[in-house]
């Protein structure tokens, strides 16, 4: 299926201008995670959640004025689900003992202080993580990061080039900063959801980069002697349909999920969306763009290893019928 068809759109002519909005967004979600720090969900920062649905409409400012006296102002509270049924997410930093029967010690005494300010509440759920938990999953979610990063890099140098690699591992680490921002500019928490959605981000988005990667070094046995960014334009080029179609499919799939979703999967659905965005963009510009500083924008003589190999060993069989003639004659 073809939406786009014969373009010829000159995509790194707009390269520097996709580096400085990059370059904004990022330095953006920096200064608003220093100033803010980063919001953590329990999984990382340790606490207990309870799920609470009040017999009575409630505002958020009630319920915090009942339980900041017992458990300081760091209290997240958020409405929950439909707001006509009266339920709200409660955060405190605050756990109980990490075993025995102690370890609902914290959610029972958020129920005993709605109850003392004449919030009549039932629990529906509770989630308790300690502090050991919270550091130990913060290690594996960065490791995870990292090795995926290492990995990508390894295998795109085997299977195609290094500039390549640097490319598509620079592209990955700006979907992940871009998402990052984003996150921190919409205040959502970072939960094992929001890393999950992050690795998914970082596949697809190399994924999309090999394709065009692919084209390129296609594009490189029969264009040898045009420039590498007339090279790389062909390819993403001829590639615009396929990259539209998979990136329209996954942003429907994924807003899908954060309007109908619930609350449960809006963080990872948010991050999804903007990952997908930001994964199809960088596709085009910033990865191209990599390639094409790391080796120059003049004729493409250092094409792909196999190609060359290929070129170099038809050149005498080409001129051998120019010899026999001259010795026949």
């Amino acid at each position: 299926m073809h939406i786009f068809k014969n373009t010829n759109y000159d995509f790194l002519r707009w390269r520097w201008h996709a580096l400085a909005l990059s370059f904004a967004i990022v330095v953006g979600g920096i200064v608003v995670m220093w100033t803010n720090g980063i919001r953590k969900g329990v999984e990382f920062a340790g606490g207990t959640v309870v799920i609470e649905q009040f017999e009575q409409p409630v505002s958020v400012e009630q319920v915090r004025a009942a339980l900041e006296q017992n458990f300081g102002q760091d209290l997240i509270i958020n409405v929950f689900g439909d707001p006509s049924q009266r339920q709200m997410m409660i955060r405190v930093p605050q756990v109980g003992e990490e075993s025995g029967a102690s370890l609902g010690t914290t959610a029972a005494a958020i129920d005993k202080a709605l109850a003392s300010a004449s919030l009549q509440a039932t629990r529906l759920g509770s989630e308790i993580v300690g502090p050991a938990v919270g550091a130990e999953l913060t290690s594996r979610a960065i490791w995870a990061v990292m090795l995926s990063l290492v990995g990508i890099l390894a295998y795109i140098s085997f299977r195609f080039q290094l500039s390549f690699a640097v490319g598509a591992v620079v592209a990955t680490i700006h979907d992940l900063a871009v998402t990052l921002a984003f996150l921190s500019f919409f205040e959502y928490d970072l939960t094992l959801n929001v890393i999950a959605a992050l690795l998914t981000i970082a596949g697809y988005s190399t994924n999309d980069t090999i394709v065009i990667f692919d084209r390129v070094r296609e594009n490189l046995r029969s264009m040898r002697r045009d420039s590498l960014s007339h090279v790389i334009n062909v390819a993403v080029n001829q590639t615009l349909s396929r990259t539209v179609i998979t990136g329209g499919t996954a942003l429907l799939s994924a807003l899908a999920l954060l309007l109908f979703g619930g609350d449960v999967l809006k963080g990872f659905a948010f991050t999804m969306t903007v990952g997908v965005v930001a994964g199809t963009y960088s596709t085009v510009f910033i990865a191209a763009a990599i390639v094409s500083f790391w080796r120059g924008t003049g004729p493409t003589r250092a094409a792909a290893r196999a190609p060359a190999t290929a070129a170099a060993s038809q050149q005498p069989t080409r001129r051998s019928k120019p010899q026999r003639k001259a010795r026949a004659s």
